[in-house]
């Protein structure tokens, strides 16, 4: 049941699954595994996934790992339009890198976030944009400030619009406002849910896609959520986020990966261990993130 909707000249737009890695338990990375499950999430209804986010522990793989992953993902989507791979880096020459092997194996996109190595001020953000999206692969910029002191406001990203640096911006702020004034000041920008548990309020907001976490459990049921909240059918998206929020609200937590990763074991995919310095759940957290995935799965979401 892959999405119909799904418009390969904008690639980055729809259902884009920001991909956990299976690692074995000795931490090697299970190529196998990953394959398997970028083939299944776009054949539950996703249309395309995002290695090397942090849900993909980029951090912590090394350049061989980093590379194979991507091409990895290219292959079981079948198409490299469906791979945004991220190319964040603490250099713009190294994100520049990562780019151009995202167009060597044949990616339709690419998410990048700021310059985060320290404060970047807004000419240093503007030519770190510039400079990546001159590999010619399109730029979805990444605004996640709680993490990378680094704001994209929106007054920014319009700037980063203009330049014709980015085409989209993964807005994961959770402030529903910034997405009225991102339409207003850069109309042509696409905007793209960054975090699960804001998913409905952007939606309406006239999101065109969704870099997503939990799909990574439940793709058929969040593939349903997302299309009823695009196409404004709150009857059916409604009770849905409803049901689920208890469970999406883990991906914008600090222990996301880990929760992401428990809740795909709990629902029968293969999540696993984490890298360090990511440590195991502690036992709270665990029961907190378990109890909402056996709530999901007991209200027959999958």
């Amino acid at each position: 049941m892959t999405s119909t909707s799904w418009n390969s000249d904008r690639p980055w737009r729809g259902i884009m699954v920001a991909t956990a890695l299976p690692l074995r338990a000795d931490l090697s990375v299970d190529y196998d595994a990953y394959a398997e499950h970028v083939r299944w999430l776009i054949d539950n209804g996703c249309d395309g996934v995002v290695p090397n986010g942090s849900l993909g522990e980029y951090q912590t793989l090394t350049s061989e790992e980093r590379a194979r992953v991507v091409r990895t993902a290219v292959e079981a989507a079948g198409d490299g339009a469906r791979v945004m791979p991220g190319v964040a880096a603490y250099g713009s020459a190294e994100a520049r890198l990562w780019t151009e092997q995202a167009a060597e194996a044949g990616c339709g996109s690419v998410l990048l976030l700021p310059p985060n190595a320290y404060r970047a001020d807004e000419q240093a953000v503007r030519a770190h944009y510039a400079e990546v999206a001159r590999a010619g692969v399109p730029v979805v910029a990444y605004n996640n400030p709680i993490d990378t002191k680094v704001d994209l406001h929106p007054a920014l990203l319009a700037r980063l619009h203009a330049d014709g640096s980015v085409v989209a911006v993964k807005e994961f702020t959770g402030d529903v406002r910034r997405a009225y004034e991102i339409a207003e000041l850069a109309p042509g920008l696409d905007l793209l849910i960054g975090a699960d548990d804001v998913l409905l309020e952007l939606a309406i907001a006239r999101a065109v896609g969704w870099i997503a976490g939990y799909p990574n459990a439940f793709p058929a049921t969040c593939a349903q959520l997302y299309h009823a909240a695009v196409a404004g059918d709150l009857e059916t998206a409604l009770p849905l986020y409803r049901s689920l929020h208890s469970l999406l609200r883990w991906d914008s937590k600090i222990e996301f990966v880990q929760s992401i990763k428990l809740s795909m074991d709990i629902a029968g995919r293969i999540g696993g261990p984490t890298r360090p310095p990511r440590s195991p759940l502690s036992a709270e957290i665990e029961a907190g993130v378990r109890a909402a995935t056996e709530k999901a799965i007991a209200q027959g979401h999958h």
